[in-house]
């Protein structure tokens, strides 16, 4: 079984070397804004058709890169925390991929209901599709944000959460959005899908294996990252065993103390959320419904600097 394990997670870091490859242009601010204008069905008149050319137009895009989903529902947890150039150049945040697909799903929109569909909106709706494409639920997301008209990479640095941020961190982090603990390690559960980096574990394979990570398990990341030095660890690693599809296995592969992440570990042996991880990894449905409660409260973040909709989402309009 051990050896299973082994092959298993170096078969699946291969094959996510050759698609983790990062866009080469960094666009400007994308704002992350809500209001108490935001609502079901917001663009019913504006663009009717808005949500189904999302839907079908990542459906295309996914063919070409099926782990394209994770790295999209990663961008919407982050732009809804802080503006969106800032939180790309930020260092706590390595690996933030596939934009140019939010590019090409606002074309879509563009050609049929210009300077009407927020580049904001457009990243909720794609990670909510992308958790559905991936047989999570079918979040209700609300809409109506605006995009942002500026960066702040000292805001960035300063409020992005790290792979090694504490619970402490996370939970109080969570909270100031109206997030409670059970919903905050809800969200923790996205990682169920898509990859993790070496230099995000690194820390917890050397100089010695830590102690909340399973003896089998630390051996093959090791054999995935074989050094301290986090340049010379390129190798995209698992999430979990089933790091396309958006279900319950995170929870139950942390139970087994086989995540990658310190902060998943923590999560894992502090009372304050140990218990939800438990729930969840006996419960799917009771994950998904949290999950999108959470999900919910977590787009629905406010920045009163949003005030536009861009034609473009890498460029404010003139």
């Amino acid at each position: 079984m051990a050896s299973f394990a082994l092959l298993l997670l170096l078969l699946l870091a291969i094959s996510c070397l050759a698609v983790d490859q990062e866009s080469s242009q960094r666009p400007q601010a994308l704002g992350n804004s809500t209001s108490t204008s935001l609502r079901l069905g917001y663009y019913g008149s504006s663009c009717p058709n808005a949500e189904t050319i999302v839907r079908q137009t990542l459906m295309t895009l996914l063919m070409q890169d099926p782990t394209a989903g994770a790295a999209l529902l990663r961008l919407a947890f982050h732009d809804c925390d802080v503006m969106f150039q800032s939180e790309l150049e930020s260092p706590k945040n390595f690996g933030i991929r596939r934009v140019d697909f939010i590019d090409r799903i606002k074309a879509s929109l563009e050609g049929s209901c210009p300077r009407t569909v927020s580049c904001a909106d457009i990243i909720a709706l794609a990670a909510r599709d992308s958790i559905l494409l991936a047989g999570g639920p079918n979040i209700p997301v609300l809409t109506g944000r605006k995009d942002s008209t500026r960066a702040d990479l000292v805001t960035a640095n300063r409020k992005l959460a790290t792979a090694t941020s504490s619970v402490e961190e996370i939970l109080q982090d969570f909270a100031s959005m109206g997030i409670n603990p059970q919903e905050a390690v809800s969200l923790l559960g996205a990682h169920t899908l898509g990859v993790g980096h070496c230099l995000s574990v690194v820390n917890r394979l050397y100089p010695s294996v830590d102690t909340k990570m399973d003896l089998m398990y630390s051996m093959a990341l090791r054999v995935l990252c074989p050094s301290p030095k986090f340049y010379l660890n390129i190798t995209a690693i698992p999430n979990d065993s089933t790091m396309f599809r958006f279900d319950n296995m995170f929870f139950k592969d942390a139970a087994l103390r086989r995540v990658l992440f310190a902060l998943d570990a923590a999560v894992e042996s502090d009372p304050r959320t140990s218990i939800y991880t438990s729930k969840f990894a006996q419960n799917q449905g009771l994950f998904f419904d949290t999950f999108s409660r959470a999900f919910v409260k977590l787009t629905s973040v406010v920045n009163s600097e949003a005030t536009q909709v861009r034609s473009n989402c890498r460029a404010i309009n003139s």
